[in-house]
């Protein structure tokens, strides 16, 4: 296992296996058969990358993760700090990360490479410590994304525990969100019509209320359900913190400007370690871990307000795609046809404005 990071905040991730070795891992469980196959999908959250401490993953390699028989008729691009400009204004870089993905969409739009709509929405990054200068980095995105650009996330997880900071995507200080500056910055989302992707870990979920609250007009979308940590210091203690996270969850549901993902649970720093064992996890084990922060999260927020979501590849630490959705579809098994539209694909569209199944 290895760290990368700078001091200058960059990403700062963890590689657990390298390609080749998640690739044989993955293998030693054969593909499970696609429940539910006919249920459109939108899948709202994946990033494509390339990088020395991440490996690659591209076109190809999405569509061989989406091809496992479910019906994954879109997906959304997550800002994951890919391809920025070398060159020009610093504020200016993560510009190409968008040029980067449009490029991939177009490739998608074509029809050549399967039915699917590949980042048929782009999410995007600006420093919104920028202030009111934010704007030109978000109209050059909107510029660049050819109307697939439709917001931004700017991570703010940050923890005081030395061993969590390497989970974090960038290095940013605490209480990131209610800085004055980043609040001027934020409010150029809502006068553009602009999302943000709110990433933090479980602690910091007050700060995400307070955020939601003091912006009640702009769309804020709760990643990975709050970012429950269960590593480090958190270890052992998931009935405790769980409690906690209800209240939160509870709390920021009262906001209606909020909705939320619910998914990478897969990621290591949930605590699982489904990437330790021998063999990964099949859809039931899943379904048995993830089950306790999915279903508060419908009940808090109801089905219009809720999003299935794979975070791949992080999420390929702890089992296989065709895996991922199968366990979502245990946990929804008792939902009417109606709510599942809305988990699987009517949430999604609405919230990024993307054509309905």
């Amino acid at each position: 296992m290895a760290q990368i990071g700078d001091s200058k905040g960059a990403f700062t991730g963890i590689v657990y296996r390298n390609d080749a070795d998640l690739k044989a891992w993955l293998a030693k469980r054969p593909r499970e058969t696609a429940l539910e196959p006919d249920l459109p999908i939108i899948d709202p959250h994946h990033h494509f990358w390339d990088t020395p401490h991440r490996g690659s993953y591209f076109l190809p390699d999405l569509l061989a993760d989406i091809g496992g028989g479910h019906n994954i008729v879109s997906t959304v691009f997550m800002e994951c700090q890919a391809m920025y400009r070398k060159h020009g204004p610093e504020e200016m870089a993560p510009v190409g990360e968008v040029e980067f993905v449009n490029g991939i969409a177009a490739m998608s739009a074509s029809g050549n490479y399967g039915p699917c709509r590949v980042a048929e929405v782009i999410i995007g990054y600006a420093d919104l410590r920028l202030g009111t200068r934010v704007r030109d980095v978000l109209e050059a995105e909107i510029a660049a994304g050819n109307g697939r650009f439709r917001g931004i996330r700017m991570g703010a997880s940050w923890d005081g525990h030395d061993s969590i900071g390497k989970f974090a995507s960038r290095i940013v200080p605490p209480h990131l969100v209610l800085d004055p500056k980043f609040q001027e910055g934020f409010a150029e989302l809502g006068k553009l019509g602009l999302t943000f992707e709110s990433w933090q870990y479980h602690p910091q979920l007050p700060d995400a209320i307070k955020l939601a609250q003091a912006f009640p007009d702009t769309t804020i979308i709760l990643d990975h359900v709050g970012g429950v940590l269960g590593v480090g210091p958190y270890s052992g203690k998931r009935k405790e913190i769980l409690q906690t996270w209800k209240k939160d969850i509870q709390e920021l549901a009262k906001c209606q400007n909020v909705v939320v993902k619910l998914g990478g649970i897969g990621m290591t720093s949930f605590g699982f370690e489904y990437h330790e064992r021998e063999i990964p996890p099949g859809s039931e084990d899943l379904a048995a871990g993830w089950r306790q922060y999915v279903e508060p999260c419908i009940e808090a927020f109801g089905v219009d307000r809720c999003m299935f979501e794979s975070n791949f590849p992080p999420d390929k630490q702890s089992g296989g795609y065709t895996e991922l959705w199968n366990a979502f579809k245990r946990i929804s098994a008792g939902a009417s046809a109606t709510e599942k539209t809305a988990l699987y694909s009517g949430t999604a569209a609405r919230v990024y404005n993307m054509i309905k199944p």
